[in-house]
């Protein structure tokens, strides 16, 4: 007759689990102070607001772009803080220039610590306004962009141990109407990070993949929409910058920061974003079915067709109005209005 476990042994079973558990995560704590971390895309938006939480806990913080000009605004407001910091013009779907970045940055700082795959790009509008143009476009930012990036800083880490990041977003554990190439691009960079999580573990190396919901960056300016691109933005805005729905992105960057300290493998960000996966993974059929029904509430095709405008424009008097002001007042501290 098998033998009864009783309430006690239970008890001290899950004690003893929690102990070892703790453990665990004291031993593959990270210490940042003096370490070298590369934010790509970590001139504005939550690029910007990790590389000041990197910075306050010691770290000397490289930031990469495109935009030499958003650079230097962001290097003004990093030593306005006192943040060391370093910025490198780069385009990371470019896998040479991606190569002489990393080369650039262990010369002149040391080799690379920590790495932040945040650079990304955002089409909004219906299927029928994407051009393969715009999934090959969204696949070069958000899954060869990130894998240039993990290739050239990898034989520097390895032997050293190290930490990489790479965000991904809750688009690429749920699919929403209207983001489809980006969706898509979401999903493949989130097979890759998992993947090198469980490839890299071995070598000391901790990859942790974030899955945010909607957060106040102030990036919707910044994104592009198609089709009737003023109701586009309008949408797109004002669920950006819904309280109840949205994180901060300085508490965002918070939370990502201590993750990859901590060596998390996945961190999802937002209770609606949680709840968003829950469903998924519970009932897809009925979560599909539900957002089929949300995609025939937004803009048809029309407007523009697959011409393309910057939301900066493509106001109108909702996204000018009170409703938005939580974006536009992160929009204002996140480098996202010039």
């Amino acid at each position: 007759m098998p033998r009864r476990i009783t309430g006690k042994q239970m008890l001290m079973g899950a004690a003893a689990t929690l102990v070892i558990r703790a453990a665990l995560r004291r031993r593959r704590r990270f210490d940042l102070r003096d370490r070298v971390a590369l934010i790509t895309g970590g001139s504005r938006g939550l690029g910007l607001a990790l590389a000041r939480e990197l910075g306050r806990q010691g770290a000397m913080v490289a930031i990469c772009a495109r935009d030499a000009d958003e650079l230097e605004r962001a290097r003004e407001d990093l030593e306005s803080r006192d943040i060391r910091c370093a910025i490198y013009t780069c385009d990371i779907t470019l896998e040479d220039e991606v190569a002489r970045l990393a080369s650039a940055i262990s010369s002149e700082l040391g080799p690379v610590d920590v790495l932040i795959n945040n650079a990304g790009r955002i089409e909004v509008g219906p299927l029928e306004t994407a051009t393969r143009e715009d999934f090959e476009n969204a696949m070069a930012v958000h899954y060869w962009g990130p894998l240039y990036s993990m290739l050239a800083v990898l034989p520097e880490m390895k032997g050293r141990g190290g930490r990489i990041v790479n965000i991904s977003s809750i688009g690429g554990k749920v699919a929403a109407p209207h983001l489809v190439p980006y969706d898509g691009s979401k999903f493949a960079l989130a097979g890759l990070s998992e993947g090198m999580a469980a490839e890299l573990r071995k070598d000391h190396i901790f990859v942790t993949t974030v899955y945010p919901g909607l957060m106040r960056t102030g990036s919707p300016r910044n994104a592009n929409f198609k089709g009737q691109h003023r109701k586009e933005y309008a949408w797109f805005t004002l669920s950006d910058a819904a309280p109840l729905l949205t994180i901060a992105a300085q508490r965002a960057a918070r939370q990502i920061v201590d993750a990859c300290i901590n060596g998390r493998a996945s961190l999802v960000l937002t209770p609606a974003a949680r709840l968003a996966v829950l469903a998924h993974a519970l009932a897809p059929n009925t979560l599909i079915s539900a957002l089929g029904l949300i995609n025939r509430l937004l803009p048809v095709a029309g407007g523009i067709g697959r011409q393309m405008r910057k939301g900066r424009d493509s106001e109108s008097a909702v996204t000018r109005s009170p409703l938005t002001a939580l974006d536009e007042a992160a929009a204002r501290k996140l480098n996202q209005t010039a």
